[in-house]
């Protein structure tokens, strides 16, 4: 008999040699038609994996990202069964699921290229194959049958791909039908519970990421158990396009990119500088209450500084090029972090334990090399600006120091709306089979884990748990917000390191005279203000709260003879904190209000000749609103009011 403890600490027993499926058909048969993996002691396998020891077991339906995962992973080995019986000849290289579907790296023979028009006849005989309901078969092969095997398929990149990276011993293949692939897993018991399908685009890939190598085809695909899923995946597509950061920040002239600046290299425009700032500073202001001194770090930094912080190593001159300067020997690169910097600061002095927590904040921005096919608008650039902060602590004051980031983090998602049912949170552990790719001991990563985990609870947070996700240095908490149509999105994190203190030996006098190793914690509740407007961007389709609005009212004049009294109303604005401007374009009226409602501007202003002669202004607000007519002098006041009413919570 093996123990099987369940989520809810509840234990059952079962025979040996249980697999997920038999479980979940103990509890129920409707668990049974929707159960698609199973963990078992923290890793995700097949429902018809045996279990012959005590575990923890968790069922995974589709609606948990480890059931998607395993969903999707199923469904890029469909895709290429259905390539291959379209394509004979075909060259596989990877297929894995990605965060919102699946792809797979393809190359035909020849010169042939798959294209859009031919995705309905693969979608097709995806669904086909998937109606045949075909076992997905797992097997523990050697590596000289792998090799073997491959080669008689023709399958020359999985061939050097088991030749230079798989060792003997841990190669498992999966086969559904006349298709075997090389996999780890895990997978579908079977190909049927597939029901609807889409492709969605095709993009170059080189194989392994060298642009060296051959250059692949890339086909990304989604598919759902029910076709009502997709169509509802389909449709939240739709309204992302309208919604997307790119054409909203053009539309709104918010920022710019420039091939002569650089690829990935974004450019603040004027009125995206203002949100920024504002953002900034509603940060600066929470953070002022928590005991936050902010400071200011250069742009480059010398290589040592990334030696000795271990960044050098575990990044690679791939991702970090040293700048050469004419003195000999002398190397600095652009800042890819600020953590070194703020090791420094808090190293410029001697330290009392009087003085810990010392609290180290920034607005400082990094770059990091991402390839160009990767680059994406805001989400993904090569320069960017962290709101980044490090606690320099005692150990004692770990968890409490974690706890008020914790708050600061929840009490900025408030601020804009973003509720608990809105938000993930993610523990995110070392990989206790591969500690070799992190530094520091053990126990110091026991004790940083715990404290992660301790701080969640007391917090009441519900947070799953990911192996293989710390940093090289640390374990850290992620949080993961929905947006106003249902996409996750990775903003603000915290990490517990005990090693940078360690490798820039930093110290503090203990209350026992001795010297003792400090703590760091980093943080950063946006992620970076890239990331964060553009998220904020496509959360609220443009539409900003009054407060952060970069244009709070457009002043609209009904013809040129008004412009000069547009010009006096505006002055007023602009001495009593209210942001406007003045469309005095030789347009009709109707179109000045239809470009406006475009640019998303909260109240527009209408004057003329009545408006003129009073000192008064006709307003409309965003969306079809509230409207009337006031002073122009008064409607600063409620504008004032409006925004000092959002403001006051924070």
């Amino acid at each position: 008999m093996v123990k099987i403890t369940f989520p809810d600490g509840s234990v059952r027993e079962y025979e040996s040699g249980v697999t997920g499926m038999q479980i979940a058909e103990s509890i129920s048969r409707r668990l049974a038609q929707d159960v698609v993996a199973c963990g078992v002691n923290g890793e995700t396998v097949e429902l018809n994996r045996p279990i012959t020891e005590d575990a923890s077991v968790c069922l995974y339906k589709f609606d948990d990202e480890q059931g998607k995962r395993t969903f999707w992973h199923t469904s890029a080995h469909l895709l290429a069964e259905a390539l291959q019986e379209l394509y004979p000849g075909i060259q596989f290289g990877f297929g894995p699921a990605v965060e919102n579907g699946f792809f797979y790296d393809v190359l035909l023979p020849g010169d042939r290229q798959i294209s859009e028009s031919d995705f309905k006849t693969i979608e097709d005989k995806m669904i086909e194959l998937a109606h045949k309901d075909e076992p997905v078969v797992r097997r523990e092969v050697s590596k000289a049958d792998c090799i073997a095997q491959f080669q008689a398929a023709g399958q020359t990149y999985k061939v050097e791909h088991i030749e230079q990276d798989l060792e003997d011993g841990s190669i498992t293949t999966y086969t559904q039908g006349n298709f075997t692939d090389l996999c780890k897993g895990p997978h579908l018991v079977s190909t049927g519970i597939i029901k609807a399908v889409k492709l969605l685009s095709v993009a170059g890939a080189f194989w392994r990421g060298d642009a060296t190598k051959a250059q692949m085809q890339r086909i990304y695909g989604i598919s759902f158990p029910k076709q009502k899923m997709l169509t509802e995946y389909l449709d939240m597509l739709e309204e992302a396009k309208k919604r997307d950061h790119r054409k909203i920040g053009k539309e709104m002239e918010l920022f710019m990119f420039s091939e002569r600046v650089g690829k990935g290299l974004p450019i603040w425009l004027p009125k995206g500088t203002e949100l920024r700032l504002r953002l900034q500073d509603m940060l600066r202001k929470i953070q002022k209450s928590y005991g936050y001194q902010e400071v200011i770090t250069p742009n480059i930094g010398g290589k040592s500084l990334y030696v000795t912080s271990g960044h050098w190593d575990h990044y690679g001159k791939d991702s970090f090029q040293p700048i050469h300067t004419p003195e000999e020997d002398e190397e600095y690169m652009l800042k890819p972090m600020n953590c070194p910097h703020h090791c420094e600061v808090y190293a410029y002095r001697p330290r009392s334990y009087k003085e810990l927590p010392f609290r180290c904040a920034e607005f400082g921005t990094v770059y990091r090399y991402e390839q160009s096919g990767e680059l994406h608008g805001l989400t993904r650039v090569r320069c960017f600006t962290q709101d980044d902060a490090h606690i320099f602590c005692r150990p004692d004051q770990v968890k409490d120091e974690f706890i008020k980031v914790v708050e600061i983090i929840q009490h900025v998602f408030r601020i804009f709306n973003f509720t608990e049912d809105n938000v993930e949170v993610q523990i995110s552990l070392r990989d206790p089979k591969n500690t070799e790719k992190y530094i520091g001991s053990d126990e110091d990563w026991a004790t940083a884990e715990q404290a992660i985990i301790d701080a969640c609870k007391e917090k009441g947070m519900k947070a799953r748990t990911e192996l293989g996700e710390a940093a090289f240095y640390g374990p850290k908490l992620d949080f993961m917000v929905k947006d106003a149509i249902g996409r996750r999105w990775q903003l603000g994190t915290i990490q517990v390191d005990y090693q940078l203190p360690q490798r820039f030996q930093l110290e503090y006098v203990g209350e026992d005279n001795q010297k003792h190793r400090p703590v760091m914690i980093h943080r950063a509740p946006f992620g970076s203000m890239e990331r964060f407007v553009a998220v904020l961007i496509e959360h609220t389709a443009g539409k900003f709260p009054l407060w952060l609005a970069p244009d709070q009212v457009a002043i609209l004049p009904i013809s040129e003879k008004f412009n000069t009294y547009a010009q006096k109303v505006k002055e007023y604005f602009d001495q009593h904190d209210v942001r406007a401007y003045i469309d005095d374009r030789s347009e009709k009226i109707g179109r000045k209000i239809r470009d406006t409602e475009v640019k998303h501007v909260p109240y527009m202003l209408i004057v003329g000749e009545k408006e003129a002669g009073e000192g008064l202004v006709s307003f409309r607000q965003q969306g079809g609103g509230e409207q009337g007519t006031m002073k122009f002098e008064d409607f600063a006041k409620k504008i004032n009011n409006e925004v000092l009413q959002m403001t006051e919570k924070y």
